[in-house]
């Protein structure tokens, strides 16, 4: 699983918190540091740069997930 986040978003840091909560292994990629990174997060959130934008496997990019929807998606991935 891999969270694209920037510093300053609420949604981020509460999702980064839920995923800590539930010891969940992430690997974390801040879109400020990263322009490649930056540049995937507005292909696949309609040219903004949306956060947290999170990829579980091979799965399909997810803006803005639900912690739920993140549990059941690396579920689906195992």
């Amino acid at each position: 699983m891999t969270v694209y986040w920037r510093p300053g978003c609420t949604y981020c840091m509460k999702l980064r918190l839920g995923l800590w909560l539930t010891r969940t292994r992430y690997d974390k990629v801040n879109i400020w540091n990263d322009p490649d990174a930056a540049a995937f997060v507005r292909s696949v959130a309609d040219g903004n740069e949306t956060v947290p934008t999170v990829v579980v496997g091979d799965g399909p990019a997810m803006v803005n997930p639900s912690l739920r929807e993140l549990r059941a998606a690396a579920g689906a991935a195992r």
